[in-house]
């Protein structure tokens, strides 16, 4: 007998047995229930097994190309613009003011007539000094004849010395007053001058603080001040640097890009660019900073003395420098990183080293990327090194972001 034919041997055997004892029924119901209970024991088993995650799908990302340019190495700063030339016409002569030939906030040239002072005192003082002048002269006329009389005289031995040396002291007096007489005129002269007030330069007229008719002292010191007159067609900006970034200053001191440029906020015109026109040589006590000052062509007179402006202190050029916007950067506890996409649209973090921004988009980097590397601008939340993206070129978003990276 073959062991298979054995065992169907004894299960009909088992079986029979069972049925014997338990009955044909009880034993299908039982058997029944068993088979039920592995059914629903393997179906919860295949249920309850975890499935692998699926991938997840690639991220879409917005990037840009690491380009490289030429930007400035600067300071931001704030400033007040200054006049280049400023002067107080002030009255040399006192007297009535009996006219005025300028208009308040007009355009004066050097050498226009402002105010005129009443000069007929003065004309009669020069016309008293020139008649003293002419008494002189003709005193002069005949103690010079004289003289020479006595000279004549003296030759013949007619007259004495001491009447010959008379007569020369008479006419070396009269040459002292003549001095004296011209000195007067000229004196005279320049009071009369006085009272013709004109424009010593180039500018615009303040509001004059006396009217026809009034009466002004004159003199050197205490002259009554009439009216103000600046110059700013071009112009002066000043401004501080702190004392952290005077060494920095002081390295490109002398360097032909070193420039000044000046932005008001209250107009639309662009940046002007001027140069460094002084640097003062000590650091302010308390504040910790030093004056500077930039001259700035203002042609248009759109910066106005007084005005508060915006100042960008450019050192230096940075020849080829990397940029990227300046969204790429990202920060960690391990510093800023960026994410870089490789040719098979996988990311890889790059710690970088960030410098200056620049036109407010665009920032330097100075160690971590290679120029024509793509960069992630946005979508950097979910990502991670390796993580699979889908690329989508930073010109293809809208807003400024994009209108000034394709500027760029």
């Amino acid at each position: 007998m073959t062991p298979l034919t054995e065992v169907n041997t004894a299960m009909r055997q088992r079986v029979a047995h069972l049925e014997h004892r338990f009955g044909r029924r009880r034993l299908y119901l039982a058997t029944g229930v068993i088979a039920l209970l592995l059914i629903i024991f393997f179906v919860r088993f295949w249920a309850g097994r975890k499935k692998p995650a699926p991938s997840p799908p690639p991220r879409t990302v917005v990037v840009a190309k690491v380009i490289t340019r030429d930007v400035p190495l600067y300071l931001d700063e704030i400033g007040t613009c200054t006049s280049v030339e400023s002067v107080k016409a002030q009255a040399q002569v006192s007297g009535q003011i009996t006219a005025r030939e300028f208009q308040d906030g007009g355009e004066v040239k050097k050498g226009d007539l402002l105010f005129t002072i009443d000069p007929r005192p003065y004309q009669a003082a020069l016309d008293q000094a020139k008649g003293q002048l002419a008494q002189a002269q003709s005193q002069l006329v005949l103690d010079q004849i004289t003289l020479k009389r006595q000279q004549e005289l003296r030759s013949r031995n007619v007259n004495s010395p001491q009447d010959l040396d008379t007569a020369q002291g008479t006419v070396n007096n009269d040459l002292g007053k003549i001095k004296s007489a011209e000195a007067a005129v000229a004196a005279a002269q320049v009071n009369l001058d006085y009272c013709t007030i004109r424009s010593p330069i180039d500018g615009r007229a303040g509001l004059r603080t006396v009217d026809v008719g009034n009466v002004v002292t004159g003199g050197n010191a205490g002259g009554t001040i009439l009216l103000s007159i600046d110059r700013f067609d071009q112009i002066y900006t000043d401004f501080t640097v702190a004392e952290n970034d005077v060494s920095l200053v002081r390295r490109y001191l002398g360097n032909p890009n070193m420039k000044v440029q000046t932005d008001s906020a209250n107009d639309d015109q662009p940046p002007r660019l001027g140069d460094l026109y002084f640097i003062d040589n000590v650091v302010q006590t308390g504040s910790g900073t030093v004056k500077a000052r930039g001259i700035t062509p203002n042609p248009d007179r759109s910066l106005w003395p007084g005005e508060f402006v915006r100042i960008r202190f450019i050192l230096d050029q940075l020849k080829d420098a990397k940029l990227v916007p300046a969204q790429a950067v990202q920060l960690s506890q391990r510093g800023p990183f960026i994410f870089v996409v490789k040719p098979d649209n996988t990311v890889d973090q790059r710690p970088v080293k960030p410098g200056q921004r620049q036109d407010g988009e665009m920032m330097v980097i100075e160690d971590g990327v290679r120029p024509g590397e793509t960069v992630v601008v946005t979508g950097q939340l979910a990502l991670a090194p390796g993580a699979k993206v889908v690329p989508q070129p930073i010109e293809q978003n809208s807003g400024a972001q994009a209108q000034s990276a394709t500027a760029k």
